[in-house]
């Protein structure tokens, strides 16, 4: 699910607004400012002089991120080797981290990782033919299935022109999950074949990972559509070049961030739950536990596709390897985990009890639902803003999940700052509950191995560090408005902390 920067800002441009009279009845001296041009045209929001340009610094190369050229080339680098130390550790050391026992050993021990790539992680036709048939898949219903036009956010780099995003993933997703359970049981294909194959997917995801993003990059730069670019290679090549890929009426930046790692990792996880039930006559709880938990995730990607268009990471972030690798191979393949682990070792060594059972699924059910309303809270407060907000009822609609009458802070630039809802608490109340749901996955086996304990520690760096860029940003684009918002919403995403 794309996490975004600033909390709620939107901007209506071309004619379109909300109705005058909520807006009136928003008002607010204290919390809506007394900055100028800000509501004007009969409630219409257009971005002021200083806001426009304000974007326009902000669409040029700012400065260096994730430690520059060299810290993106390790990244490059060092995710793929990562991945399968930690794969090879899970599958082949009883998911305990393994490691040169001497001196002497150390030149064999990476004899023997290699090995277990070369055996084991291969990239078969076989595999490539799984990996590719689910992108075809994906991107085919894509194109055909029935969806909602949702339009975006305007795009300062476009002049402010706002784009139109097919919102059809909920049907793809019901879509898919027919397909599946018919090739499963009809024996086409077994989805235990997912887990069989893991290494050799996983190798295969990391090989389509580059190709996207190699052909992205080049054909970007060939077109002379390179956008916030650095002049350093590597660098532009981890952040990417283009803004707005597409093919037709398919968006590929949104395509690629719902269609491809959450579905795969869905269903990852009932690959194991076959594997499971195949091994040992039987799911258990922490396995159902990953089977839920991935389901509800895609599931509110899938159904909340049309908040994903208002997200900073359309109209902001570029399409560059950072994205796609993580899209194409790191979310899928190290999120799992915990699933791999309980797909192959006897169930009594994460075993736990009815209460700690009940504990769990509680955890998981509160923090799916923060997670959930403060996405749709905050995307739905910018479609208001907008005017371009239709009610849905996709499944399921949780309470809460559209505020009535929200307060905001309005801003110089023309944005408007959301402090309603969850937002009046926590400037990143998804961050918290997303958080809460990633350490939840790994807590399902317990002690049992440390690696699944890789998704939440990564990816509480990951929430701690986008924060930093975030904020900087904000404070970059709203400045007194930013501290005025800060000085309302204290907290980053961990209460009375952070």
């Amino acid at each position: 699910m794309p996490h975004d920067g600033a909390p709620g800002s939107a901007a209506a441009v071309n004619g379109k607004s909300d109705d005058p009279s909520s807006i009136r009845q928003r008002k607010n001296p204290i919390l809506n400012g007394d900055s100028q041009a800000l509501i004007a045209n009969d409630g219409h929001i257009v971005f002021s002089e200083l806001g426009k340009e304000v974007d326009k610094k902000l669409d040029t190369h700012q400065g260096w991120e994730f430690g520059g050229p060299p810290g993106v080339t390790a990244m490059i680098l060092g995710f793929p080797v990562l991945m399968y130390y930690l794969w090879i550790c899970l599958t082949f050391y009883d998911g305990q981290l393994t490691h040169p026992e001497s001196i002497d050993d150390i030149v064999p021990f990476f004899s023997r990782m290699w090995q277990h790539v070369k055996q084991d992680a291969a990239p078969t036709p076989y595999a490539f033919a799984i990996y590719t048939g689910l992108m075809a898949i994906q991107l085919l219903l894509a194109f055909i299935m029935p969806g909602y036009k949702q339009e975006g956010l305007p795009v300062p780099s476009l002049d402010y022109k706002t784009l139109t995003y097919n919102c059809n993933a909920l049907a793809s997703w019901y879509a898919t999950l027919i397909i599946a359970a018919t090739l499963h049981w009809n024996g086409i294909f077994r989805l235990t074949e997912i887990i069989d194959n893991f290494g050799s997917l996983m190798t295969v995801s990391m090989i389509w990972a580059n190709i996207v993003s190699v052909y992205m990059y080049v054909s970007t730069v060939a077109r002379g559509e390179q956008i916030r670019m650095s002049g350093n290679l590597i660098y532009d090549f981890f952040m990417g070049a283009c803004l707005n890929p597409r093919i037709g009426s398919v968006d590929l930046k949104m395509w690629a961030e719902v269609r491809i790692p959450w579905v795969l990792l869905f269903l990852i996880s009932v690959s194991g739950a076959c594997k499971q039930y195949e091994t040992f006559g039987y799911v258990t709880p922490n396995m159902a536990f990953m089977v839920l938990a991935t389901g509800l995730y895609i599931n509110a990607c899938a159904k909340g596709e049309e908040c994903i268009p208002q997200t900073w990471d359309m109209f902001h972030e570029k399409w560059g390897w950072m994205i796609i690798f993580w899209n194409f191979s790191g979310v899928p393949f190290t999120y799992c985990y915990s699933i791999v682990y309980m797909a192959a070792n006897d169930p009594k060594k994460y075993e736990f009890s009815t209460p700690t059972y009940i504990a769990l699924y509680t955890t998981l059910l509160c923090a799916y639902y923060v997670f959930d309303t403060s996405m749709s809270q905050k995307s739905r407060f910018r479609m208001q803003m907008q005017g371009t907000y239709q009610p849905r009822w996709s499944f399921p609609q949780l309470p809460w999940g559209t505020l009535t009458n929200p307060q905001y802070i309005q801003t110089e630039h023309g944005n408007r700052l959301l402090i309603s809802g969850w937002w009046a608490f926590l400037r990143k109340p998804n961050y918290t509950a997303d958080y809460i749901q990633s350490l939840s996955w790994s807590l399902c086996i317990g002690a049992a191995s440390p690696i699944p304990y890789f998704y939440p520690v990564f990816f509480f760096a990951v929430l701690v560090h986008r924060c930093g860029r975030d904020f900087e940003r904000c404070e970059r684009k709203y400045g007194k408005d930013w501290d005025k918002y800060c000085s309302i919403v204290r907290w980053r995403f961990i209460p009375g902390i952070y």
